[in-house]
């Protein structure tokens, strides 16, 4: 059987135009000199994923779905083929995660399966639980080609379910998913972490089950998070026959050939073995109460004690850890590129963005990516100096809009900030900063009105966790590459970028006081900082980090600041007065409906 996995990008919460896509999809492959018997869609392929409230407003009955697919196949043309795709379902007046497998055209068109997500994550970056109900069934279904069972997403994580799939008679295992990409530390492959982990979870299902396994994921931005693609296809021996690229919309095409599960069944009868000792498993292992260990009394006399020779065996220790705060430059660029992609033009509609650049690196790194994202003829840098700007600064920020080859604006707040106070006036040097700070925005979102220009935010992870930066200030454009990036971080792709040295190698400052620097205001080094940053974000308590060789003054200073700061990363507190408060019970993400 030749099969097509159509690695898509939907528009979220976009039924109709989503439809035309698949539509589309099905169109192309039907001109295919030989058409595929079965195409396979990621997960929510239909609306998009992270829809939070918005997701009963997307859901539709497997029905509908099904009647708008046969319309979509029938205005093609094209001829009878089975189509797996997930989406939103609303199913005896609830809602499901799940996937449909449909025949469309031939003979005997219809639904053949209906799968409803088992496990739902709800951690981390996944609230699925909120929004829709857990399937409660594993089951394989008849095809014209075979036996075949659906898996979505987590699904497949839980070995379980592809052990039941497969005592069901199951030869292919289909699994839509959309899988944010995540991690970004240097690995084999220039791939995200968890991409490699996919990976292992599928070859250990076919090779363990001997069946083929079929990973349709998603592609796009949403809110932030990058789906990362790389579908697969994986042969009843743990082989990948076919992979599609990370983050780009693709169809992978491979033929399916039958021999190669009886090959795998014979060679490593795994399933068989389960199937004849299962029964026996269950009964002695869950259902029955716990029953005391039994074992036969020593027998015969002992054996003799001899003087063992002395040993000589190598000793090994533990492996070096890697640096947790190493990243892969190359991926770390081509991620957040193809996010300015998604989030400007995509998203938000905008051709081109603005950058404050400030003549640090941040901002550099920022004007950089915009730049390789929407060609720098599209990305304007914009100088806001203050009377007491240190000309340095001014000079970098023109160096790197000339490196880049982007354009340069300057806008003096000197007269604003002044005028804001009167003639006489002598604030301390906190209040005038904080005002230069929301002046310099005011005046970039009046450029980018007149300029019809996205800006671009520029603060990284460590000046947010640390509170570093003026609430609705500099943390105020809607877009920010590199906020999920620690300082230390934002260097290292500032090197790979090869930004000016004038730039990257400077003491960072913001450059609101004369002779300020980020470091002596915050008293301890962005070296020492991110570290212990990255430490308590990850559970690892004070004495970890003593051991780790930070003294108990640097902890408490930068424990002090992360939880000292935790409103200036939040939106206003509102009073909760009602079921429908915004931010707490009416939820839609910031990329759901048309953005303007």
């Amino acid at each position: 059987m030749l099969i097509a996995v159509a690695q898509t990008r939907p528009r979220k919460g976009d039924y109709e135009g989503n439809l035309g896509r698949i539509g589309a999809v099905l169109a192309q492959v039907g001109r295919w000199p030989e058409a595929p018997r079965l195409v396979v869609f990621p997960e929510t392929a239909v609306t998009g994923y992270f829809l939070q409230g918005g997701t009963r407003d997307a859901a539709v009955t497997a029905g509908t779905l099904y009647r708008d697919l046969a319309l979509q196949h029938q205005a093609t043309g094209g001829p009878a083929v089975d189509v797996c795709i997930g989406f939103y379902e609303r199913f005896h007046d609830r809602v499901f995660n799940s996937a449909l497998y449909v025949s469309l055209g031939g003979n005997a068109p219809g639904i053949r399966h209906v799968h409803r997500k088992v496990f739902l994550p709800t951690y981390g970056l996944f609230d699925e639980e909120r929004f829709v109900d857990a399937g409660s069934s594993v089951q394989a279904f008849d095809t014209a080609w075979g036996r075949v069972a659906v898996l979505v997403c987590e699904d497949a994580w839980h070995s379980m379910s592809a052990t039941l799939a497969a005592l069901d008679g199951a030869q292919l295992l289909l699994v839509p998913s959309a899988s944010p990409a995540r991690g970004i530390a240097p690995a084999p492959g220039r791939l995200p972490n968890n991409m490699e982990a996919w990976e292992r979870v599928m070859r250990r299902l076919a090779e363990e089950h001997g069946v083929y396994v079929v990973l349709a994921q998603l592609v796009g931005v949403e809110g932030g998070k990058a789906f990362q693609g790389r579908s697969l296809v994986v042969g009843p021996s743990g082989d990948v026959l076919a992979e599609a690229p990370p983050f780009e919309e693709t169809i992978v095409q491979l033929r399916l050939d039958r021999r190669l599960l009886r090959r795998a069944r014979y060679d490593q009868p795994l399933l068989a073995d389960l199937e004849v000792t299962l029964p026996a498993l269950l009964r002695q292992s869950l259902e029955r109460p716990p029953q005391p260990v039994r074992f036969d009394a020593p027998q015969g006399p002992p054996t003799p004690v001899m003087r063992p020779a002395q040993a000589t065996l190598p000793v090994v220790g533990p492996l070096t850890p890697p640096d947790p705060l190493a990243i892969d430059p190359a991926l770390v660029e081509r991620w957040l590129v193809t996010f300015l992609e998604e989030e400007v033009r995509g998203r938000r509609r905008f051709e081109k963005a603005l950058v404050a650049l400030s003549g640090g690196v941040d901002s550099a790194v920022t004007a950089a990516l915009a730049a390789r994202a929407l060609g720098p003829e599209n990305v304007i840098g914009v100088r806001l100096p203050y009377r007491t700007s240190s000309a340095e600064s001014l000079e970098h920020a023109e160096e790197i809009a000339r490196a880049l080859g982007i354009g340069l604006e300057t806008i003096d707040i000197s007269a604003a900030v002044d005028g804001f106070y009167g003639e006489g006036a002598s604030p301390d040097a906190t209040r005038r900063g904080n005002v230069m700070a929301r002046m310099r925005m005011i005046a970039l979102f009046d450029l980018s009105a007149r300029l019809k220009a996205l800006p671009l935010g520029t603060g990284n992870k460590s000046e947010r966790l640390l509170g570093y930066f003026t609430w609705h200030g500099d943390d105020a454009p809607p877009v920010n590459p590199l906020g999920d990036l620690y300082k230390t971080q934002v260097y290292a792709l500032a090197r790979h970028l090869d930004l000016p040295a004038s730039v990257v190698e400077k003491a960072p400052t913001a450059d609101l006081v004369v002779g300020q620097t980020d470091e002596r205001d915050l008293g301890i080094s962005y070296e020492r900082a991110d570290r212990i940053l990255h430490g308590l974000l990850t559970g690892h308590d004070v004495e970890e980090l003593r051991v780790q060789g930070f003294t108990p003054p640097e902890i408490q200073l930068v424990r002090g600041r992360l939880e000292g700061t935790h409103w200036k990363r939040q939106l206003p507190t509102v009073a909760v007065l009602s079921s429908t408060t915004i931010g707490e019970s009416y939820l839609r993400p910031v990329d759901f409906g048309k953005q303007g």
